[in-house]
């Protein structure tokens, strides 16, 4: 069953009361903070109601329902009778196969989860045949458990300068998760080392003017994520509920 429009709102309402709240306790400007919305447990009725609700940006997590998604919701914005305050912003943030790369740019998604150099070269070459400029974010293991994707933490300054150098790729920032299962307060390590990371990064001026986003912070943990420097947050449950 979807999930109503008017749940939506009002979960939403909440969530960016909280960012607000929070932003404004440690000085940062709630403006800066956006959301995506993680629609891979929901159905397509559902997103539709994210859209109406005025939530622009959605995030999947496999490929395959990632283009089956776009081809629906690009078919329901084209039947609107009124039209979206903006495009549809398409997210790819989870482990993403070499082999898939070729569809997820089809989708002209947005890709959180770069985990390897070759990984970046693939989506490189690609992306240069397609003749297309993709935005893409170092995915980085900041709680560092074996089972989670990402680049070690102390690589993520040789690889991001690497990956900036790559040929059709727009290297706009970092992502990472909190610890499994953990606290959520057990998060803020994580999304500090991230931010650390981040500003090291930023110190040696790679990826320009385009480096400039954290995609961290999920439904139990946003809030801290926001306290330590998130302008990305991925949110499922705490939408839909």
């Amino acid at each position: 069953m979807a999930v109503t429009r008017n749940r939506i709102e009002k979960n939403l309402k909440l969530i960016r009361q909280d960012i607000v709240a929070v932003a404004q306790r440690v000085g940062r400007d709630p403006a800066e903070v956006s959301i995506v919305a993680v629609t891979k447990a929901v159905d397509v009725d559902t997103i539709k109601n994210v859209l109406d609700a005025g939530l622009l940006d959605l995030g999947e997590n496999r490929v395959g329902q990632l283009t089956s998604r776009v081809e629906d919701i690009d078919a329901y914005v084209k039947r609107r009778r009124n039209p979206l305050p903006g495009p549809v912003r398409w997210h790819m943030i989870g482990h993403l196969q070499r082999n898939k790369v070729r569809p997820t740019l089809a989708c002209g998604a947005t890709i959180h989860s770069v985990d390897s150099l070759r990984l970046a070269e693939e989506i490189s070459q690609r992306a240069r045949k397609a003749k297309l400029t993709v935005d893409i974010m170092l995915q980085v293991n900041c709680s560092q458990e074996q089972q989670k994707h990402g680049i070690a933490v102390g690589a993520g300054g040789h690889l991001a300068e690497m990956i900036a150098a790559m040929p059709n790729l727009r290297l706009i920032g970092l992502m990472t998760m909190g610890p499994t299962g953990a606290d959520p307060q057990e998060s803020r390590n994580s999304f500090s080392r991230l931010k650390f990371i981040f500003d090291e990064i930023k110190k040696a001026k790679i990826g320009g003017r385009a480096f400039r986003h954290l995609s961290m912070g999920m439904s139990g943990d946003y809030t801290i994520a926001v306290e330590q420097g998130a302008t990305i947050l991925r949110i499922g449950s705490a939408l839909f509920a």
